[in-house]
């Protein structure tokens, strides 16, 4: 017999754990399907779990406002204590260069004073003064190592930057799914792991419910693809990828780990960095130990890969992000054995997620949500819900788009933004750091 459900989430990430807790919160019996073995187990354990409030878009922004509030108050959002831990925000702060490259952030600045979001904006002497190991020489555009110019400065300097004390990063991203799974299991959500969905079941134009990997069934009249690196190969599944103008693909990345320079604290001291300037982004981690990853410059090769066979060893991106960041901090040590991190994006060709019903009714997506979505998670739950409601009332999303209200800051947000159907973002960042 098929177990049945209201409604049925692919993937246990941070979002897909998010969805199954607001949809469990509104009544909807919920059965969540993973691969691995527990909540938030795959990318997003990976994730480097940065929570900012800047975006490139005013929408993309609004979300991020909007999610910094449940961070800020993670047991509220929880509605409890997780027996097994509480994640931790550490409320550190982002400061963003100002450069050519991002048009002085002039874009940024206008979108947060806007929506009322806190910034400072930092001159020269209050970078160096909060950071006495950085070095403001101008290396743009960022190189490849065997660029013959690479470490050469072009003779420009940083001479400023924008600094949001209403960002820094959660300590440990698996354990915030699993916080969300506990809450959503409070809420009578239903969790399946080590089982793998092969087929989308489908009867009259509407989906009907998933096979999974042993024979089961779940019947359900709502599917949810939240799978991450996988959500392509779902979305080949419900056989929708002919209907979609956005589409998203696995992209393998690699983020390093290397000591802070001796004498200086960045673990206290130090906050979230983005840095167009060298191509590079930082945050603490413990032990005194700098995060370094890419902000996809044009100078690295982005590698698309099959999210079931793919090389997870470092390469020579590892040694030039490290390499580059070295400019900005010439103490930097770079160890002889490679540390970090390589995991997995899910990524549209606009690096803006795809929140949006499809043409199999009753199939729904949260993807392409990789790399600058993680913060978003709460506020994307709730907005996918009520996404899902308004199709489910008998709405044409497509052409009568639902528009959310966030509850903490107000904005409306036309959920139609996030369409499958647009065209690319020309405002988007392209990049991982908005």
């Amino acid at each position: 017999m098929a177990k049945l459900a209201d409604a049925v989430i692919i993937g246990a990430g941070v979002i897909g754990a998010a969805v199954a807790l607001e949809l469990a919160r509104r009544g909807w019996r919920t059965v969540s399907v993973d691969a691995l073995p527990a909540a938030g187990y795959g990318p997003t354990s990976g994730s480097c779990a940065v929570i900012r409030v800047h975006y490139s878009t005013l929408d993309g922004t609004a979300l991020a406002w909007e999610g910094y509030h449940y961070w800020k108050d993670w047991e509220g959002y929880i509605g409890g204590v997780d027996p097994r831990g509480m994640a931790e925000f550490r409320e550190i702060g982002c400061m963003v260069m100002r450069t050519e490259g991002n048009d002085f952030l002039n874009r940024h600045i206008e979108i947060c004073r806007q929506l009322n979001i806190p910034l400072e904006l930092w001159d020269e002497e209050q970078i160096v003064g909060r950071l006495p190991i950085y070095d403001l020489k101008s290396y743009a555009p960022p190189k490849w190592l065997d660029d013959p110019e690479f470490g050469e400065d072009n003779g420009g300097r940083i001479s400023g930057a924008v600094f949001w004390p209403t960002a820094g990063y959660v300590t440990d991203p698996m354990l915030s799914a699993q916080n969300m799974q506990w809450a959503a299991e409070e809420a009578g959500g239903e969790f399946i792991f080590g089982r793998r969905v092969v087929e989308i079941l489908r009867a009259g134009g509407r989906v009907t419910g998933v096979r999974l990997d042993n024979g089961d069934v779940i019947s359900a009249p709502v599917v949810v693809n939240v799978a991450g690196p996988h959500s392509a190969e779902v979305n080949g599944m419900a056989d929708i990828l002919g209907d979609m103008a956005i589409t998203t693909r696995a992209l393998k990345q690699e983020v390093a780990y290397v000591p802070a320079p001796e004498g200086f604290d960045f673990y206290e001291q130090g906050m979230v960095i983005s840095d167009g300037d060298i191509g590079c982004y930082v945050r603490p981690e413990k032990g005194n130990n700098i995060l370094i990853g890419s902000e996809d410059p044009e100078c690295d090769a982005r590698e698309f890969v099959d999210p079931d066979d793919y090389d997870r060893s470092f390469t020579d991106q590892w040694t030039a992000q490290v390499h580059r960041y070295a400019q900005r901090v010439p103490e930097l040590g770079i160890p002889s054995r490679m540390r970090g991190v390589v995991e997995l994006y899910d990524v549209t060709e606009d690096w803006i997620p795809i929140y949006d019903c499809s043409s199999l009714k009753g199939f729904y997506m949260a993807v392409g949500s990789s790399g600058n979505q993680y913060k978003n998670a709460p506020p994307a739950g709730k907005m996918m819900a009520a996404l899902i409601e308004h199709c489910e009332a008998g709405q044409d999303h497509d052409l009568n788009p639902c528009r959310y209200t966030l509850p903490m800051t107000g904005h409306v947000i036309n959920v139609g933004f996030f369409s499958r159907l647009r065209e690319i973002n020309k405002d988007s960042s392209f990049s991982v750091l908005g």
